[in-house]
Parts: C-alpha cells; sequence; structure tokens
C-alpha cells in the first residue's frame, strides 16, 4: 500500500505533458507570433505552439489539400471563411482578431515617402517591393492602392515581387528594392523600428485588412485549437498586437433583450 502511494504521490507531482498545435500564420505575425505564443503558454502551461509563417494563399491552399495545420491566422477573412465553406476548417470558429495597415518604406533617403502616392513619379525611383497579390492579402491591398492613386500600369515593369510580406520587407533591406509598400506591423516591430522612414497609406477609400483565425478540420478534435483562437480576443493578446501595429476589429455589439 505504501508503495502504491508513493507511486500516485509522484504521478501527481510530475510536470504536466506538453501538447502540440500547429499553427499556420502570416508573415505580417512574423514579429509578434513568438511573443502571443509565449502568452499562450503562460495561460495554458502545457501548451506547445509549432507555428509556420508565410503567405495567406498557400497556407489557404494547403490546408485545403489536408495540411496538419490546426489553427489558420490568415491576412484577411476570405481565405478562411472559403475553408470553413469548403468544410475545411470550423465556421463556428471563424474569428476577427487584428485590422492590418499598409505603408510606404524605405531605407534610401533619396526618395522622401511622406509625399504618399507622388513618390512614385520620381524618375529615380526604379525597383518598388509589395507581396504578391495573388497570394498575399497585404499584396492585394497594395495594388488595389496603387490602382485607386492610377500608379500600378506605370509601376508594372519596376515591381519587385515577394512571395509573401515578410519577403517584400526583405527586399528593402537588402537594396533589391528602393521602397516597399509593406505592412505597419513590419516596421514597428522591435527588429525594424526606427530604420528608414515610412508613411501611413490613409485609409480613406481602401478597404480594411480585417485578418481572420479559424479552427481547420485538422484542429477539430484538439481543444488547444479553439482556446488559441479564442485568446487572441483577450486583453492580453489584444495589448500584444496593438503594440506590433496592429488595429482591432470592432467588438460585437451585445445582443439586445
Amino acid at each position: 500500500m505504501k508503495r502504491l502511494l508513493l507511486l500516485l504521490t509522484l504521478l501527481l507531482t510530475l510536470p504536466a505533458r506538453a501538447e502540440t498545435l500547429l499553427v499556420a500564420a502570416a508573415s505580417d505575425l512574423s514579429y509578434c507570433i513568438d511573443e502571443l505564443g509565449a502568452a499562450f503558454s503562460k495561460a495554458v502551461p502545457q501548451a506547445q505552439l509549432k507555428v509556420s509563417t508565410g503567405a495567406s494563399g498557400n497556407f489557404f491552399a494547403q490546408i485545403r489539400h489536408g495540411a496538419p495545420f490546426e489553427v489558420f491566422l490568415s491576412a484577411d477573412m476570405d481565405y478562411p471563411a472559403q475553408l470553413a465553406r469548403d468544410g475545411a476548417a470550423v465556421a463556428a470558429t471563424l474569428t476577427p482578431y487584428a485590422v492590418g495597415r499598409i505603408v510606404l518604406w524605405t531605407l534610401d533617403a533619396r526618395f522622401d515617402v511622406q509625399q504618399g502616392m507622388r513618390v512614385f513619379d520620381d524618375a529615380r525611383l526604379t525597383r518598388v517591393a509589395l507581396a504578391n497579390p495573388a497570394v498575399a492579402p497585404y499584396g492585394r491591398a497594395a495594388k488595389a492602392a496603387l490602382e485607386a492613386a492610377g500608379k500600378w500600369p506605370a509601376l508594372q515593369p519596376k515591381l519587385v515581387i515577394g512571395e509573401n510580406i515578410a519577403q517584400a520587407v526583405q527586399f528593402v533591406q537588402t537594396g533589391n528594392a528602393q521602397i516597399g509598400i509593406v505592412s505597419l506591423a513590419s516596421v514597428v516591430s522591435p527588429r525594424l523600428k526606427g530604420l528608414g522612414s515610412y508613411y501611413l497609406l490613409p485609409e480613406a477609400g481602401m478597404a480594411p485588412i480585417v485578418q481572420g483565425a479559424v479552427v481547420t478540420a485538422q484542429g477539430r478534435n484538439n481543444p488547444l485549437a479553439t482556446r488559441f483562437v479564442q485568446f487572441l480576443s483577450t486583453p492580453g493578446a489584444r495589448a500584444i498586437l496593438q503594440r506590433h501595429g496592429f488595429g482591432m476589429p470592432p467588438t460585437p455589439a451585445a445582443p439586445r433583450g
């Protein structure tokens, strides 16, 4: 009996077994996803996040074809909503978690991005970076902004297209592009804050970049998946996102009656 009690005591005092959650996250989250993961693991000690970052459109295609990601953090609402319609995600978990903004960013002192879209008229400008509009919501937003300003056709030969927003940022960092149209979250991140200059494009006339999270079909039976999506709406998670340059989606109105 004593040996049995001792064994039970040892089992009860063992640390909880880590449980893994596989997360696919849009590249604009690259600079804050580790902090979000650490905060979630503090709230749920047994949770261990394994995160891949990349273009939302690429993750969308992979998840549709059965990739093992259990949570999808997209840079838009369309991709996760489509997964839910296709049965590749749990519709009830679809949640807006952040609002992105785009900026003009340069490390080249010859270009004054405070001019806004007029900077693209500078004859010295030969290379402009943006994320691929076909798979990256920030790339679509950049293209829409350029089209609205009447700059898109003339810039076609000058475009340097990154697979995702992180690669577009890298093009500017390495000098392969003189100006980038990138996420505000990138340029205010601790790694890049204070480098070069940026101009926040006005929101007027532009569709907001509302970003959505969803539990995938692969994550349906992992309780951590739903808990992580819910965690993104907590004050702690929202504070982290805001500190990294994201806006917050409107809080749903409480039901009447």
